[in-house]
């Protein structure tokens, strides 16, 4: 998986065009007991502000949600806490209907705000009848609890640190492995390529904490802080002026194919040891 990215960046600045052409969107799963569909296009028309839909409602409960949400919540344990207790493990076993809620199609310019009203969406869900709500776009889950926190979070920041917060810990998986290389999933959905550390064949495995670090401070570096004109192929970045130096490199999302859900057309941002 190294072929370098195959899109256009546009005039020297962090806007791109994929070569793709695909456009994320969320798409929100959530269960409950009732779930009415006049109900749901309310709540979700309103949270929405117009730029989310009811998809799909099944009124009959789905005997795969118990492991759906398991996969999920498993993809982010070793790295995040999710709050997702008794009770919420209970109101995906009593459920008796399933809705699939979806987003527009999100450009890199109203991604953040997209995915903003996705928590804003995923909280008035709970508040009207869901009692459990997972992302399939990244494979994320949270209790009941945490979901409510991370709207508030998002509806009150102060600034674009806060919101990249709150919105990172909502619709990003921190870190996966594939082979030897550790990758984070969800950052299409914020306008981004993701964050690829490859920590080299001479890498010990007690630096992973600091490999973590790594990849959570890229991500918020991505979000916040790169500069106007972009990152470019070849850039250096570091935690500080004595931690080690990696490599930036972006390169094509080959792992997931173009019409799956965790598919980044922006790419990843590979850092190697430099």
């Amino acid at each position: 998986m190294n072929k370098m990215w195959q899109g256009t960046v546009m005039n020297d600045s962090r806007f791109v065009v994929p070569a793709s052409g695909v456009m994320p969107r969320h798409v929100l799963c959530a269960v409950g007991v009732g779930l009415d569909l006049d109900v749901l296009n309310r709540v979700v028309e309103a949270a929405g502000a117009g730029d989310f839909i009811v998809d799909e409602l099944q009124q009959e409960p789905d005997p795969r949600m118990r492991d759906a949400f398991g996969a999920t919540l498993d993809a982010r344990r070793p790295t995040r806490d999710d709050e997702f207790g008794d009770d919420d493990w209970a109101a995906v076993d009593a459920h008796d209907s399933v809705a699939y809620v979806l987003s527009q199609p999100i450009s890199q310019s109203s991604a953040v705000e997209v995915s903003r009203q996705a928590l804003a969406v995923t909280a008035a869900l709970l508040a009207n009848g869901a009692t459990a709500v997972k992302n399939e776009s990244s494979g994320v889950a949270c209790g009941r609890e945490r979901w409510l926190t991370l709207a508030d979070r998002a509806a009150t920041a102060e600034n674009d640190h806060d919101l990249a917060g709150a919105l990172d810990h909502a619709w990003v998986v921190p870190a996966l492995l594939d082979e030897d290389v550790f990758y984070s999933c969800g950052m299409h959905l914020l306008g981004e390529a993701d964050v690829e550390l490859a920590p080299g064949p001479a890498a010990a495995l007690e630096q992973w904490g600091e490999w973590m670090t790594t990849m959570d401070t890229a991500r918020y570096y991505l979000l916040t802080e790169q500069p106007t004109r972009g990152i470019r192929d070849g850039e250096g970045f570091r935690l500080s002026p004595d931690a080690p130096r990696w490599i930036m490199n972006r390169m094509e999302c080959e792992r997931y194919e173009e019409d799956e859900f965790f598919y980044n057309p922006y790419g990843y941002w590979r850092l190697t040891p430099g």
